[in-house]
């Protein structure tokens, strides 16, 4: 059985395709699950999940239809949607090693600040501590957060 051509990569894309649709079909499931059982709260979170799934499964679709038909314009719209995402992602890697470690405290700080009541409490129970930092250069904020925590650190689990 060779291989060769169009039809080697017509059957390892169609391959490859499937892969992206069950781990689509993954990131949904679980994204609901998570919801379902209320392992995660945060509604941003699981729609965003659940979005990149959706996403990801329709381009998969759009791969394998034109890999199976070889359709050259759904296979080019999913090339250049590919490289979309490629740059996409290299954007994002390159932001995230650009970062140093001041910024990152910076960007956590902003974040904790802006987070709901919930989610800090959900974050708290789960890593069984108090707020966001608790050295003697943020004080306050460790008060306040320490205040309203509802998880005691002294606690032996």
């Amino acid at each position: 059985m060779v291989c060769g051509g169009f039809t080697c990569s017509k059957n390892a894309l169609c391959a490859l395709n499937v892969v992206y649709m069950l781990v689509g079909l993954l990131l949904i499931g679980v994204a609901a699950w998570g919801k379902g059982f209320g392992i995660v709260s945060s509604i941003t979170i699981i729609g965003g999940v659940i979005a990149i799934g959706v996403f990801l499964l329709l381009i998969s679709i759009v791969g394998l239809i034109g890999a199976a038909n070889h359709h050259q314009v759904m296979l080019f719209m999913y090339m250049v949607v590919l490289f979309l995402v490629f740059i996409f992602q290299f954007g994002v890697s390159c932001s995230c090693l650009a970062l140093n470690q001041s910024q990152q405290e910076q960007l956590l700080n902003a974040t904790w600040a802006k987070m709901s009541n919930n989610t800090k409490i959900e974050l708290e129970n789960t890593l069984h501590c108090c707020g966001l930092v608790n050295d003697s250069n943020h004080t306050e904020q460790f008060q306040k957060d320490f205040l309203s925590c509802p998880v005691s650190p002294l606690k032996d689990n």
